[in-house]
């Protein structure tokens, strides 16, 4: 298993006023952008901007980073090993599949396996 991308989040009620200061600062335009239930999601960078009304924000704010990796069955034997909580078991959404954990240590991390075409576009590009 291995880690493609980390990304920091970003929390906003607009998501359009957040990116101009976020391209300017990373230089970059955003390379996936969708929406999710209420909110809406923009990568930018290594960062995840979450948009919405903050009552939508809040049911995904118990994680601290989103983590991409290529196989997420491995890593959650890895984690289970290392006594951490899967709080969200695995889940198919618009990038691939997703789980929620709960470290050991405390620590909440959504971690995504994004389907072929997304790490063929953004990872091997």
């Amino acid at each position: 298993m291995t880690i493609l991308r980390t990304y920091a989040r970003l929390w906003t009620d607009d998501l359009d006023g957040a990116l101009p200061l976020l391209e300017q600062l990373t230089g970059e335009q955003p390379h996936l952008r969708l929406g999710f239930h209420e909110v809406g999601l923009a990568a930018i960078g290594n960062f995840l901007v979450i948009a919405g009304p903050a009552e939508e924000r809040a049911k995904y704010a118990h994680a601290s980073a989103t983590v991409v990796v290529d196989d997420l069955d491995a890593l959650q034997t890895a984690l289970e090993s290392a006594d951490a909580t899967i709080t969200t078991p695995a889940t198919d959404g618009p990038t691939g599949r997703f789980l929620y954990a709960r470290h050991a240590d405390g620590a909440g991390i959504e971690y995504v396996e994004w389907n072929p075409e997304l790490v063929h576009a953004l990872i091997h590009t």
